[in-house]
């Protein structure tokens, strides 16, 4: 009887040793698991953070591509201008986007020029760091791959709206993507500054189309101003579904 109690405290004490081990192991694992936002909110050796106010260039056109950025927080206006002077709006980009990633495809120069809308944050990632991340860390490189994909699809989205729709259907949806509508986390709904000449660029018309159409939105209800701030309503999607 000794002998089996023995036995049984042995094999129960090295139960709870394997126990202890795998949740020893467990907790190391989350330990040191990857944390892509903590990394994306930190500064580092290959990284650091730089502080932009309203309308100051982050990189102009032909500067030398040499990282990744990510905006934390503010608004970031990619635009290309051509031989002739003429500026075209590329995208608005906000809190939690990337941009300047053709450096990784080998990309030499920036191909147009990115300025702070209002004021704003970027990490910037050198582009070896940013090549290092993606390799090793699967957490990383697998949320850098939907933004990449979703920026596609807005891309794909954005060439069949100047093709088919009108100027006024541009605009409302141009409005309410800036506006955030429709992402998973909270939509602020307020829209960043953005000039009428801006949004004239992004749709391709002019601003006196463009003011003609926001004082009809304003009318209508579906925008409004609140101490120089524009708010998008929700109910402007109905301009954009409406045949």
């Amino acid at each position: 009887m000794c002998l089996r109690y023995t036995q049984s405290d042995g094999v129960s004490m090295q139960a709870s040793t394997t126990v202890g081990k795998i949740n020893s192991n467990t907790r190391l694992k989350q330990k040191l698991a990857f944390d892509a936002q903590a990394f994306l909110d930190s500064t580092g050796v290959a990284r650091k953070v730089v502080a932009y106010r309203r309308s100051e260039k982050v990189y102009s056109q032909g500067d030398p591509a040499k990282g990744v950025k990510y905006i934390q927080k503010g608004g970031v206006k990619l635009a290309v201008v051509n031989e002739v002077g003429k500026e075209a709006v590329v995208a608005i980009l906000g809190p939690g986007d990337f941009f300047g990633e053709g450096c990784l495809a080998g990309q030499p120069v920036c191909m147009g020029t990115a300025t702070a809308i209002t004021a704003t944050s970027i990490l910037f990632i050198e582009k070896n760091e940013m090549i290092r991340v993606l390799h090793d860390e699967h957490a990383f490189s697998d949320r850098f791959i939907s933004h990449m994909l979703a920026r596609n699809i807005r891309i794909e989205e954005d060439l069949i709206d100047q093709l088919f729709n009108s100027s006024e259907k541009r605009l409302a949806r141009t409005l309410l993507l800036l506006a955030r509508y429709g992402k998973e986390d909270q939509p602020h709904r307020i829209l960043p500054k953005v000039s009428q000449e801006t949004l004239a660029e992004m749709i391709g018309t002019t601003r006196p189309r463009v003011n003609f159409f926001m004082n009809k939105f304003r009318k209508l209800g579906f925008i409004q101003y609140n101490n120089g701030a524009l708010q998008v309503h929700s109910s402007l999607l109905s301009i954009v579904l409406h045949e």
